[in-house]
Parts: structure tokens; sequence; C-alpha cells
């Protein structure tokens, strides 16, 4: 009788554990994206508009100096190009949104120029995390070009080693915004997007 009363508690006790709620595992998750279109000024100011952009940064990758200054990068020998990497939230934007965001910001059919900004540091090019991030960046490349006439010239590359540029190009435009650069390139790009219902008016990174 002893052991059936034991094994009717434990048979109890098991339903009982069986009841309680499963704890519900966090599902906060980050991505990065690392993107090179022209000055990171400019791409900066876009991309911390966007909702679910958690934080952007500039700097150089896909060079062969390491820790290289703004100086050296814009001497054109380092290899480096100028970038800005992207920590977003995939359940609220997801890296197809970056990039269209991404053809829409810049023109991807210049070789190693935006505008007046001119040299291998000024190239367009997608520095991928993944193969996921791959895939989807030249299927994204192939679909863009149907918005251009001129062939797309963008690089699509491994992500090896990003530097952070020097403390005073992080938020440039939005510390700067009456300075002439801004004032004649990136506040244009910027309303046009706007616009566009691209971006939004304000910063939207935390």
């Amino acid at each position: 009788m002893k052991n059936i009363i034991i094994i009717l508690l434990a048979l109890a006790a098991g339903f009982v554990a069986d009841a309680q709620p499963t704890p519900i595992m966090s599902t906060n998750k980050t991505e990065t994206a690392t993107f090179g279109g022209g000055c990171f000024w400019c791409m900066e100011a876009v991309f911390e508009r966007l909702p679910g952009v958690i934080s952007v940064s500039s700097g150089f990758a896909g060079g062969k100096t390491e820790n290289p200054t703004y100086h050296q990068v814009c001497e054109g020998t380092t290899g480096h190009a100028e970038v800005t990497q992207i920590v977003f939230d995939p359940a609220k934007i997801s890296f197809d949104k970056l990039l269209n965001v991404f053809w829409q910001a810049h023109d991807p059919t210049t070789l190693n120029r935006q505008g007046a900004d001119e040299g291998t540091q000024y190239r367009s090019v997608i520095l991928y995390h993944d193969e996921k991030q791959r895939l989807l960046a030249e299927k994204s490349r192939l679909a863009a070009q149907a918005d251009f006439r001129s062939p797309i010239v963008t690089e699509i590359a491994p992500f090896k080693k990003f530097y952070v540029a020097e403390d005073y190009h992080q938020g440039y435009y939005d510390a700067n915004s009456n300075a002439p650069y801004c004032q004649v390139v990136i506040t244009p790009k910027l309303e046009k997007l706007e616009h566009k219902k691209v971006i939004q008016a304000t910063p939207q990174t935390q």
C-alpha cells in the first residue's frame, strides 16, 4: 500500500509540474549590416532615421591597413571604404528593407565615386555577415538594376573587420546640420527620402 501511495504522489507531483507555465525565452535579437555608399556622414544620417535600427556607426572596412585613420583612408591607399555599420532589430526591420533603402540612398552605378567625392574609399559596397545576407544582397542587386539605366557596380564581399571612425564623425549630420557640406549634400538627400516616405524625419536610433 505504501508503495502505491508513493507512486500516486509522484504522479500527482508530475502533473503539477507539467501544469506550471513554461518560462518565456527572451526574443530580443539584433543583427548587423555593413554598407558603403559614399560619404559615411550621408549614409549614417539616412539609416538612423529608420524605425527598428538600434545604432549606426561610421567607420572603415574592406581594406588592408590595421586601425586606419580618416586621413589615411582619404588618401585612398589603405583599401578601405567609408562604411556605416548598422545594428538592427530584425523583428522590426528586415535586412531586405535595409537593402531597399541602401539602393535609394546613393548612386550604385558610379564606380568609386558619389557626386564630388571620388576615390576607392567612396565605393558602393555591401559587406555581408553570413550566407543569408550574401544571397539576399545578390538578389536585391539584381532587382534594383531595373531602377537604373547604367549597370550597378556595387561590390558584394564578405565582412572581415570594422574600424570605428574618430568620435567627431559619429552623428556628424545631427551635430553639424548647418555646415555647408550638410546643407548642400545631406539635407537635400534626406528631404528627398522623407518625401518618398523611405525614412522618417528624425533619428530613430537609441
